[in-house]
């Protein structure tokens, strides 16, 4: 009996490990994965269309799953080929990484440089004969 018993609270107690991690925000990397294959493929079909090389995709969108990247980059490769679609420049800089936020700084203005008051333009001289 007793072993029965012991067996029913390890089972019981490996649930609640599950639960609480939930609670504390921590996710199964397997699950999180999954959840986020539609929207990795999402991204590498854009970034196919608008022209973009995967490498290039890989290191802005670092914190998607590589595979469902290429996976939707390969897919879109495909289609546009197939349909002799041209490529579609971007019109808006990247997503930034969730969780990622710069700090805006007002930019100051330049100093003038020696190059700049080079570029003034100078009297010229004639020359006499």
């Amino acid at each position: 009996m007793n072993k029965l018993t012991f067996l029913i609270l390890f089972a019981f107690s490996l649930t609640a490990c599950d639960q609480i991690s939930q609670k504390l925000g921590m996710e199964d990397p397997a699950k999180k994965e999954a959840r986020m294959e539609p929207e990795a493929k999402a991204v590498g079909s854009a970034c196919r269309q608008s022209g973009r090389a995967i490498e290039d995709c890989y290191s802005i969108y670092g914190w998607l799953p590589k595979a469902g990247i290429y996976a939707g980059w390969r897919e879109m490769d495909e289609y546009m080929r197939e349909n002799k679609l041209e490529t579609i420049v971007p019109q808006l800089p990247p997503a930034e990484a969730p969780g990622n936020k710069k700090k805006k700084t007002a930019q100051q203005p330049a100093p003038e440089t020696e190059a700049k008051a080079d570029t003034e333009k100078k009297p010229e001289k004639t020359e006499k004969h």
